[in-house]
């Protein structure tokens, strides 16, 4: 059994696409995925499978299509890919609520995002399978718009950090 991170796109605390993480944890127990723990209200689970990546990524947007009559994007990530993820933050010295981490399924698309820079001095820099974007007025006020159409997920530097000690990963 290896343990891995399930990062659920557009799961919300209010609004549409609402879902409790007891029942985010009871799915994951319905894929067959063993010690099933969530981290707050943005669809972040940690577990255990014998499953590859691909496969518990396929099982897993499967059952959310079913559960939410929609399509929820799911990227998966190995506690050690967590870690390497935080270890390779561009933006070190900045306050962690003002960091994101895109975590795309591939590789990003490193010449035409690495460096770019938004409207209110948001900064991009391309990582493995992630792209970090630092956001100066905080995210929620930026006008900044990611020239990316490979679905991902986005976390903050804070929530890398939780999931990552979470996770055994630390």
């Amino acid at each position: 059994m290896a343990i891995y991170i399930a990062l659920l796109r557009g799961i919300n605390v209010v609004g549409a696409n609402q879902l409790a993480m007891k029942d985010l944890a009871a799915l994951c127990g319905d894929c067959g995925f063993r010690k099933t723990r969530t981290w707050i209200q943005s669809g972040n689970a940690i577990f255990e499978s014998n499953l590859k990546e691909d496969a518990i990524q396929r099982r897993l947007e499967k059952a959310l299509a079913a559960k939410m009559n929609k399509p929820i994007a799911v990227m998966v990530r190995t506690p050690a890919e967590m870690r390497a993820a935080l270890e390779g933050n561009p933006f070190p010295g900045k306050e962690g609520s003002k960091v994101a981490v895109l975590f795309l399924a591939g590789a990003p698309p490193a010449e035409k995002l690495d460096g770019l820079t938004g409207p209110g001095g948001e900064q991009v820099r391309t990582g493995r399978r992630e792209i970090y974007i630092y956001y100066p007025e905080g995210q929620g006020r930026s006008k900044f718009k990611l020239p990316v159409k490979e679905p991902g997920t986005i976390r903050n530097i804070n929530t890398v950090t939780k999931l990552t000690e979470l996770s055994g990963g630390s």
